[in-house]
């Protein structure tokens, strides 16, 4: 495709409803700066300088999705705590829709901070407690997919092993988009043992890859395509999972994608300076989809995907792309 070929595509973007179904968190930022060490204990002393919030997990997908003038919908769980309501105003500001967002009394919202200095995470806390939807909240789940499906182009789901997806869920969702001809795609949690029969892709890393098909992996110093054991790993889990394809993402190796009745197709990585790979995963699903809901076949929106990941490694912190990232690494 070429390079106006690939703006145009881009530009079709603004076209799109999405809906991405998960965990979703908070991200929270602590910057500041290391001059000495802790007399108490062999630590550094950060001094703080800032602190930023950013949607995360689930809604770090959605927060991808909007800069290139794409309507999302987030469907996911969060707490009646302050952490949800600091998580709401960040989606707002995200200009991600809400509306489907599920508050539940009983949950606590999942929070991520990290602490970073002269550009490094020094330490990261989680507050999180691993919790499965109640008989309640999965009915209001498939609901707010039902209110929805009419108008979408595409979902994406976004498992972070939290709780919230599982067979029954998928097999829901899987049926509600079928009958309204929308793909489906997923990044999946190796965690997470899920039938993923009849989505159109699933997005693992390397390392979920092999854990997914229970094969051993010895390396992954060779070229992805003489390196038997990925390629066997990229088969087993097409048939497994029979979807249409399958995306392995592989760092510094970029990405190589597995259909069903095509040959293996590898994209070498894009990215020039890698400074923080928090997100990138969540950025790789995100532009996928989108390419693949304007129409673009599985290896031209497998390379567009592959040049976002490039970018948003480069940057500090949750990072997202914006249009104008993607047209410039073009």
């Amino acid at each position: 495709m070429s390079k106006q070929d690939m703006e145009s595509l881009i530009e079709s973007f603004s076209k799109l409803r999405l809906v991405v179904v998960g965990d979703v968190m908070l991200d929270r930022f602590i910057w500041g700066n290391v001059t000495r060490i802790s007399p108490e204990a062999p630590v550094p002393v950060v001094e703080v300088t800032r602190e930023s919030v950013y949607p995360g997990g689930a809604a770090n997908v959605a927060r991808n999705i909007t800069p290139f003038g794409s309507k999302v919908e987030l469907i996911g769980l969060v707490g009646s705590d302050s952490e949800g309501e600091v998580l709401a105003g960040a989606l707002e500001e995200n200009h991600i829709g809400i509306d489907h967002l599920l508050v539940e009394r009983n949950f606590s919202t999942i929070t991520k901070t990290r602490v970073v200095a002269q550009h490094q995470q020094v330490v990261r806390i989680d507050r999180e407690k691993k919790q499965a939807p109640t008989d309640g909240a999965r009915t209001l789940i498939l609901n707010q997919l039902l209110d929805v499906i009419g108008e979408v182009d595409g979902i994406i789901i976004e498992d972070y092993g939290k709780g919230l997806i599982d067979d029954a869920l998928v097999r829901d969702i899987v049926d509600i988009a079928v009958a309204g001809d929308v793909i489906v795609t997923v990044d999946p949690n190796p965690k997470n043992q899920i039938d993923w029969k009849g989505v159109s892709t699933v997005k693992p890393n390397r390392s979920e890859a092999f854990h997914e098909a229970g094969m051993v992996d010895r390396g992954g110093h060779l070229p992805p395509l003489e390196d038997d054991d990925l390629m066997a790993v990229g088969k087993r889990l097409l048939k497994r999972w029979e979807s249409q394809y399958v995306l392995i993402t592989l760092g510094e190796q970029g990405m190589i994608l597995f259909s069903d009745g095509g040959e293996p197709y590898h994209i070498p990585t894009r990215a020039r300076e890698v400074f923080d790979v928090s997100g990138a995963g969540d950025t790789a699903i995100a532009v996928f989809t989108m390419a693949l809901c304007a129409g673009a076949n599985a290896l031209t929106a497998a390379d567009l995907s592959n040049r976002a990941s490039g970018v948003v490694v480069g940057k500090l912190g949750t990072a997202e792309i914006t249009k104008a990232d993607l047209l410039k690494a073009l």
